[in-house]
C-alpha cells in the first residue's frame, strides 16, 4: 500500500475487476515433410509466405527422387494460396542423407543441414588486413629478434598472425606474442633487419585476415576481417556462427601461416575458392515412418513431429501426402495430447472406391482430426504440366481463411478451393452418402460453383464431436481462457478473486455469443459460468485449487438444408 507522510493530493490507479480477454489465434498451421534444404533438428521454422518457404527450404522436389514424399512445398504453396498467412515448417530428411562439406588443415566447413543442395555452396576467401605499420627499431635483446617498436601498435592483438613485406614482397609470417603500447613481441625470432624509418617505408608489418563470401545460388553472405586468431572476436567460428548456410569448426594454426593456406596450397595466395562436396539426399529406402514421427532428444534436439513439442501456438497440423497409418496416428495423438491443435489428414490417392476409403478411415477415431479426399489437381510449375497433390495443404489454408473471415465457429466447408483445376476422382451424391456419415470429407466439383470442400466432419465416433467447427471452437475457448486467466495464479483464493474470474470469463463468452459462436436467445441459454463454494470444497481451497465450471452451447452447421414444399388449392 502507498504511504502518506506529507499533506497533499494523491492519485492512485486501481483495477475495475474486469480484465478483457483476447482470444488466441486459430489460423497458424504446422507442416512436416521432405524439403530440398532446411534444418532437420530443433524448433520448426516460422514461414509467412511461399517465397519465405523457398528461401528457407528450397523449391519443389522431383518425383524421381522423392516419390510420394515430395509434397511439402506444394502443400505450403496451397496453404498460402487458399488464405493462410503463417505457418511453422519442420523439414525431414532420409536417414541416409549426407551433409556436404570441405576440410583442410585445421578447418572444416559443412552445410547447415544434410542434402545435395550443399554441393552448390561456394566459399570465396580474399586476403585482407585491419592495418599495417613500420618497425622503428629493434629493442630488448637484439640477438632474439623478437621485440620491436612500431609506429602504430594499436592495430595488433595477442595471437594475431602478421605478414612481413619488403617492397611489397612477402618475406615471412609471424605471430604476435605480446603488445604493450607500440612495443610488440613476436613468437619466432626474425633474422632480417625490419627497421625502416623512411617517410614511405618499404618494410611493413600487416595483420593477416581475410574477407569471406559464402554463396548458394542467389543467396550471398559476406564476412569481413575474419581471423584465425582464436582469442579474437573475429575468429572464423565466432563470425560464421550466424551463417544460414554453413557451420565451421576450426583450430588456430600452430605456426604462423597465411590464413588462406587453409583453403589452398599456395603459400602466399591472395584469393582462394572452394566448393562443398559429398552432400546427398539419400534414397527412398531411408525415408521411413520414423523420419516423420521424429525423435525427442530434448529441447532444441527434436526432429520431425516431435519438434512441435517446442511450440504451443500451432492450431492446424498436416504431414502432406504421408498416409501411413502409423504416421497419421502419431499426428492425431500429438494433437490430442496437446489439446490445442487439429490434424488434417489425407487419404492415399489410389484409393477411390468408397469401401477402400472407409477401410483407411476406420483406422482412426478422434475428434482432433478430419480426413479429406480426393487429391486436387494443380499446375505443377516444376514439370510444367498438371499434377495431383494431397488436399491437406489447401484445406489448412481454407481453415485459416474461414477463421479470419467468419470465425472459428463457422464450419470450414462449402468453401472454394483456390488454385485447383481438377480432382483425382469425381464422386457423386450416392458415394458421398456412404462416406460422409463415416467422417470422410469430400472435395467435389459442383456445376456452376467450382471445386469446393463439401464436408465438415471429424474422425470421431462420438456424435457430440462430429463437427470440425465444434471441436475447434472448444480448442479456441479452452486455450483462450487458459492463456488469459494466468494472472489469477497465486492471487488470494477468496470470493473477490472468484468474482473477478467469473466476470472476466462471462464477458468473453458474451462476446462469443454475440458473434454467433454460441446459440441461444439469451445469455443463460448460450452459456453459464459457475465459480464459488458450489464448485470448490474447503479441501480444494486449502490445496490451492480454484475450480470454475463452464458450459456452452456451440453453434452447429446446417449440414442438411431441407425445404418441405406442398401444394394447396386457391381459395375463392
Amino acid at each position: 500500500m502507498a504511504e502518506y507522510l506529507s499533506p497533499g493530493v494523491y492519485v492512485e490507479e486501481f483495477e475495475s475487476g474486469l480484465r478483457p480477454m483476447e482470444g488466441v489465434g486459430t489460423s497458424t498451421a504446422g507442416f512436416i515433410g521432405m524439403a530440398e534444404k532446411g534444418k532437420v533438428i530443433g524448433t520448426p521454422e516460422f514461414v509467412t509466405s511461399f517465397a519465405d518457404f523457398n528461401r528457407k527450404f528450397g523449391g519443389y522436389l522431383p518425383e524421381t527422387t522423392y516419390g510420394e514424399y515430395r509434397y511439402l512445398a506444394y502443400a505450403v504453396e496451397q496453404f498460402f494460396a487458399n488464405g493462410g498467412s503463417r505457418c511453422y515448417v519442420m523439414r525431414t530428411a532420409a536417414a541416409d542423407a549426407v551433409t556436404a562439406s570441405v576440410s583442410a588443415a585445421g578447418i572444416s566447413i559443412s552445410a547447415k543441414n544434410p542434402g545435395k543442395w550443399g554441393n552448390e555452396i561456394k566459399v570465396t576467401a580474399v586476403a585482407a588486413t585491419k592495418g599495417k605499420t613500420a618497425v622503428l627499431e629493434a629493442t630488448g635483446d637484439e640477438a632474439t629478434g623478437k621485440v620491436y617498436t612500431v609506429a602504430n601498435g594499436s592495430i595488433f592483438a595477442e595471437g594475431d598472425t602478421i605478414v612481413i613485406r619488403n617492397n611489397g614482397k612477402v618475406t615471412g609470417y609471424n605471430k604476435i606474442a605480446m603488445v604493450q603500447g607500440n612495443t610488440i613481441t613476436l613468437t619466432v625470432p626474425v633474422k632480417e633487419d625490419l627497421t625502416d624509418k623512411s617517410p614511405v617505408p618499404r618494410k611493413v608489418l600487416s595483420t593477416c585476415e581475410m574477407n569471406l563470401e559464402v554463396s548458394y545460388r542467389d543467396q550471398v553472405e559476406l564476412y569481413e576481417g575474419v581471423s584465425l586468431n582464436q582469442s579474437s572476436a573475429s575468429f572464423i567460428t565466432k563470425v560464421l556462427a550466424k551463417s544460414e548456410l554453413v557451420d565451421v569448426a576450426a583450430d588456430e594454426p600452430k605456426d604462423a601461416v597465411n590464413p588462406l593456406s587453409v583453403f589452398t596450397a599456395e603459400a602466399d595466395a591472395e584469393k582462394a575458392i572452394v566448393f562443398l562436396a559429398g552432400g546427398s539426399d539419400g534414397g527412398k529406402k531411408g525415408i521411413t515412418d520414423d523420419v516423420f514421427m521424429g525423435t525427442d532428444g530434448g529441447p532444441g534436439k527434436r526432429t520431425g513431429l516431435a519438434a512441435f513439442k517446442e511450440l504451443n501456438n500451432v492450431s492446424i497440423m498436416a504431414i502432406p501426402g504421408v498416409t501411413s497409418p502409423a504416421v497419421q496416428l502419431a499426428l492425431v495423438a500429438h494433437c490430442t495430447n496437446t489439446g490445442a491443435s487439429f490434424a488434417v489428414l489425407d487419404v492415399p490417392q489410389h484409393l477411390t472406391k468408397p469401401q477402400d476409403v472407409l477401410a483407411h478411415r476406420e483406422k482412426i477415431d478422434s475428434d482432433y482430426a478430419a480426413m479429406y479426399h480426393p487429391w486436387i489437381q494443380i499446375y505443377d510449375a516444376l514439370n510444367k504440366k498438371p499434377a495431383y497433390i494431397p488436399p491437406s495443404g489447401a484445406v489448412c489454408g481454407i481453415y485459416a481463411r474461414s477463421d479470419v473471415e467468419r470465425g472459428v465457429h463457422k464450419a470450414p466447408a462449402n468453401e472454394v478451393v483456390y488454385n485447383c483445376i481438377g480432382l483425382s476422382c469425381l464422386y457423386n451424391k450416392a458415394e458421398q452418402d456412404i462416406l460422409n456419415p463415416a467422417g470422410v470429407n469430400l472435395i467435389r466439383a459442383l456445376p456452376g460453383q467450382g471445386i469446393r470442400v463439401w464436408g465438415a466432419r471429424t474422425c470421431s465416433s462420438n456424435s457430440l464431436w462430429k463437427y470440425v467447427n465444434v471441436r475447434r471452437l472448444f480448442i479456441y475457448l479452452e486455450e483462450s481462457i487458459k492463456s488469459q486467466t494466468n494472472w489469477a495464479v497465486f492471487e488470494p483464493n477468496d470470493e473477490m478473486l472468484w468474482a473477478r474470474v467469473g466476470r472476466t470469463i462471462r464477458a468473453f463468452l458474451r462476446d462469443m455469443w454475440r458473434s454467433g459462436a454460441l446459440v441461444g436467445n439469451t445469455e443463460d441459454q448460450a452459456f453459464y459460468v459457475n465459480i464459488g463454494r458450489d464448485t470448490m470444497s474447503q479441501s480444494d481451497i486449502l490445496n490451492g485449487r480454484l475450480i470454475c465450471e463452464i458450459g456452452v452451447a456451440p453453434s452447429r452447421p446446417a449440414e442438411f438444408v431441407i425445404f418441405r414444399i406442398t401444394q394447396f388449392m386457391e381459395e375463392s
